[in-house]
């Protein structure tokens, strides 16, 4: 072996502290990329029902990890590539010129990703299979226990993580030849002079912070909520960064101004040296903290529809089976072509002697719009919902049903004249005493609290208002209009829906009628009355809800896995990267008198003092950001909000435990490196 391999093998294995966990690092992130790849290969999944859509939630998720993967390297080549500078300015000073180092470096690199690459690439294939059957648990399907292998997943992940260790190498050498002589054998001892406490950038941090908490908790329409979230995540981690790089130091020198706690020794060193670095310091601390906010609201987001996914499924299709025909004008809905449509289904179910339970069957318009003061203007709702204009704070779906039908399913004895209204809200309050849409302006008489379960209503994105007319005579000025775009402004609809069970009797069942209404529709359509339909049965959309919910469960725990090691590893590498700066310090510390046990309460202390911060502001974070993230739940049809909560906070505990374990366990390599010196 010639003499640059060698030194590049020597290196790693003298800094194999450093080694190990970087090494660890591409190896881990290798093999989740492969993992999501090789899963969107497979056979069990390709031949499932809603296998299209778990294939779209892999892909989404090695998205994410490459991304990741080339930031999160990144930041932990700077740690590795700094600790080396020492070692390679030795080189230089004893003869080696700077393209002899960037050959050292090539070989060091190409060892990397030969390890990283091998490695992941064989955990990989190890653990695909187990990763597979996790994820067929998690969506309820069939196991199966045959292994595949495809080398379209070897080699798309070769190219990925080639092209990032790659552009890393490039990265090492530009910054070893910026770098003169004497800069890099004296790195390790240039540190940052002691920053000021720079109050206008903790003042910004903080109103951007409480600006975004206050987004977060004023949201009340879950499609505003979806469409801001991204805005306040942006100034969350702007804050973050701000706070922790300009407070901690604020933080530091009121600690210094406390005689009390600073003068005394399990103190007086920690604090000192995290005030001397607290610029890298801080921003080490916000990574951690925005790492740890990410694992939270993935984890509790995504268990939360999993463990709610049945309460969901039933809130999305209140019974079993539902058959919805789309009308093509006013006329129509009231010809009495609905009631054929009625006796035509329950003909099956005299066909095959079986009576369905729960019947609802009812007539209704709809029409989406924006308010303003009790008035909707339909056009702009429309233009809003597809152009996305930002109004969506007043967009509201208005629907109507008939006194009578409301009466006859609800068992009341309303009665209403032509230019009254009894409404219900859904997510959503009204106090306008009048309600006009087109030029239609009815009287609001009343408010009730339960309605006809209309279906589809609360999966909307947005708020919705149900209005028990008279007649729908009331409607006809809209009837016939269409949008800007040519839409129709009012959709009439007929719902026909019962419950019937799971069996093989109810799928036939469900299967004739969905066979007739297609038949009758298209015979509509030759007419140039163009109706539409559409069916759907639970038992059918089950399956599709546990692909999407158990998918998004799986890539959930997936990236936690990622984002947690990622976070340790930043940990890591700050406790080994500050130990070898405190060595020295302590050193000097110990030669006045300060022992073992004295080291260590000064870590505890630094450990109290600081680094639990990242843990109790993402807890903040989750906090403020849960009324958001439960809007956003809400169009996934989540509606118990107690599993929410429950769930969320589990999750933070769980977590809590984890992150305690990690810091403990780097906090003892931070102290073996500090108390190795000599006395």
């Amino acid at each position: 072996m010639t003499l640059y391999p060698k030194l590049a093998l020597s290196g790693i294995r003298k800094n194999r502290k450093l080694y190990l966990p970087y090494l660890l690092s591409c190896v881990g992130m290798v093999m989740m990329f492969f993992i999501l790849h090789s899963l969107s290969y497979s056979p069990l999944l390709h031949k499932m029902r809603g296998g299209s859509s778990i294939e779209y939630i892999l892909t989404l998720g090695k998205f994410v990890i490459a991304i990741f993967s080339l930031i999160f390297l990144f930041y932990t080549n700077s740690f590795l590539l700094r600790s080396r500078y020492r070692e390679f300015g030795l080189y230089n000073i004893l003869g080696m010129d700077k393209r002899a180092i960037s050959r050292v470096i090539l070989w060091e690199s190409l060892f990397t990703a030969v390890i990283g690459l091998v490695g992941g690439l064989a955990f990989g294939l190890v653990l695909s299979k187990l990763a597979e059957l996790g994820l067929l648990n998690a969506i309820h399907a069939d196991i199966g226990y045959e292994v595949t292998f495809t080398w379209g997943a070897c080699g798309l992940t070769a190219l990925v993580y080639g092209i990032i260790f790659a552009l890393l190498t490039v990265r090492s050498l530009i910054g070893v030849r910026k770098c003169r002589p004497l800069e890099l054998l004296q790195s390790d001892r240039s540190g940052e002079k002691p920053p000021r406490a720079n109050w206008v950038l903790a003042v910004l941090g903080g109103i951007l912070l409480v600006t975004a908490y206050v987004i977060a908790v004023t949201i009340r329409s879950p499609l505003a909520a979806l469409l801001v979230f991204f805005v306040a995540v942006i100034m969350v981690i702007i804050a973050t960064y701000l706070l922790f790089m300009a407070g901690s130091v604020a933080l530091c020198r009121l600690l210094q101004k406390n005689k009390e706690y600073y003068y005394k020794k399990q103190h007086f060193v920690s604090v000192s040296s995290m005030t001397y670095r607290m610029k890298r310091n801080g921003a080490g601390l916000a990574s951690i903290c925005i790492l740890c906010t990410m694992v939270l609201v993935l984890i509790s987001s995504t268990s939360s529809l999993y463990f709610g996914e049945e309460d969901a499924l039933k809130a999305q299709f209140p019974r079993d089976s539902e058959l919805s025909v789309t009308m093509y004008s006013i006329d129509d809905l009231e010809s009495g072509r609905t009631e054929e449509l009625r006796r035509a289904y329950e003909q099956v179910f005299t066909d095959h002697g079986f009576v369905p339970e729960n019947v609802t069957a009812y007539r209704y318009a709809s029409v989406a719009g924006l308010e303003k003061d009790g008035v909707f203007d339909p056009d702009a709702g429309t233009e809003s919902i597809n152009g996305m204009i930002p109004d969506y704070k007043s967009l509201r779906m208005l629907c109507f049903v008939t006194q009578d039908e409301f009466n006859a399913m609800m068992g009341t004895s309303l009665s209403l004249a032509a230019d009254e209204t009894v409404i219900h809200t859904v997510r959503c309050t009204y106090r306008h005493d009048t309600l006009e849409v087109g030029g239609v302006k009815l009287r609001v008489v009343g408010q009730t609290d339960d309605f006809i379960e209309i279906s589809g209503v609360d999966s909307l994105p947005v708020s919705s208002i149900l209005m028990v007319v008279r007649g729908l005579d009331v409607l006809r000025p809209l009837d016939g209009l269409t949008t800007a775009d040519g839409d129709r402004m009012l959709e009439l609809f007929y719902e026909y829906s019962y419950d019937a069970g799971v069996s093989d009797e109810a799928s036939a069942i469900f299967d004739e009628q969905r066979s007739l209404i297609g038949t009758v529709m298209r015979a509509e359509e030759l007419k140039g009355m163009g109706y539409g339909f559409n069916a759907s049965c639970l038992s059918e959309q089950r399956d599709d809800f546990y692909v999407s919910y158990g998918g998004l469960f799986f890539l959930g725990i997936i990236l936690s896995i990622v984002f947690i090691f990622a976070a340790a590893m930043i940990i890591y590498y700050k406790q080994i990267s500050e130990g070898y700066e405190d060595q020295a310090r302590f050193s000097i510390m110990r030669k006045v008198g300060m022992t073992k046990e004295d080291i260590r309460k000064s870590i505890d202390s630094q450990v109290l003092t600081v680094f639990f911060a990242p843990l109790i502001m993402a807890g903040l974070h989750l906090g403020f950001a849960f009324p958001l993230v439960w809007k956003i739940l809400q169009m996934f049809n989540m509606r118990d909000l107690g599993v929410v909560i429950l769930v969320t906070v589990i999750a933070y505990l769980a977590f809590g435990v984890v992150y305690a374990l990690i810091y403990r366990a780097t906090a003892r390599a931070y102290y073996n490196i500090v108390s190795s010196s000599e006395t």
